[in-house]
């Protein structure tokens, strides 16, 4: 298993995972826990460092409050697509793009950043706790790291509501991988297990689409969506619901030394 790069498919994942219903609910769900995370920084100008960020989603919004950010990521097709928007909206003195996989960053970036996200890159990675560690030597101490990551526990909770029993048995691989489809989710009891072991603790947690995914109706996905949004955004950091996600959504800090 190798790594995985959006090469050719950048626009239609642009569409796919923000212009859609479930796009927005993970923009809303994962700002808002960004927007906790930046108020422990007062107005402090930062830095701040989007690892495998493809066209710079929270990029964008980020430095737009100000911030200076590094975005890198292993898409060619992905960053020219970042600065067409940068340049648009007159960021381009606040992004730097950085063409390069997570693991190659020590040979394009410096110093620490005061903010680290790690966005739907981790289920796409042949081994995603190493290069974690990499990464979060590019955190400071007293740094906040965002990470979301698609839940393993979710999709099999899904495919058993639906009756995929045979995905099930096959370990929730697919005979024909679809491209937008993650090959390598991860359990939150392993990612929390991976933040205990670096001695990180968790600030907050949220399910991405804890009801989204599990709606009989689908069309009331679009036809009762100020409502959905509104439910998804009160019960999505309480338990149980918490974990039926489909992708969580976790903010952790760095202790000082």
């Amino acid at each position: 298993m190798s790594d995985h790069s959006f090469d050719g498919l950048s626009e239609k994942f642009a569409q796919n995972i923000y212009a859609t219903s479930k796009g927005k609910i993970r923009t809303a769900v994962v700002w808002r826990d960004l927007e906790q995370g930046l108020a422990r920084f007062g107005n402090q100008r930062l830095r701040i460092l989007d690892a495998g960020g493809g066209f710079g989603f929270f990029a964008q919004k980020l430095a737009a409050l100000g911030h200076d950010v590094t975005l890198c990521d292993l898409s060619a097709d992905m960053l020219e697509l970042a600065k067409e928007q940068i340049a648009e909206k007159g960021l381009t003195e606040r992004i730097r793009l950085v063409h390069c996989a997570i693991q190659d960053l020590p040979e394009h970036v410096d110093g620490t950043f005061d903010f680290v996200l790690c966005h739907a890159v981790v289920e796409w990675l042949a081994d995603p706790k190493q290069t974690l560690i990499g990464l979060l030597q590019y955190l400071k101490s007293g740094g906040l790291f965002s990470l979301l990551f698609y839940n393993r526990d979710a999709l099999l909770f899904q495919s058993l509501v639906v009756g995929n029993f045979d995905y099930i048995r096959a370990g929730l691989v697919k005979k024909r991988q679809q491209k937008l489809t993650p090959t390598n989710p991860q359990t939150p009891a392993d990612v929390y297990q991976w933040l205990a072991e670096w001695q990180m603790p968790v600030l907050c947690r949220s399910g991405v689409r804890v009801i989204h995914d599990y709606m009989r109706h689908k069309e009331d996905q679009h036809k009762k969506f100020s409502d959905l949004l509104e439910m998804e955004l009160r019960y999505c950091q309480q338990e149980p619901f918490v974990h039926l996600g489909r992708y969580m959504h976790v903010l952790a800090s760095k202790p000082c030394q």
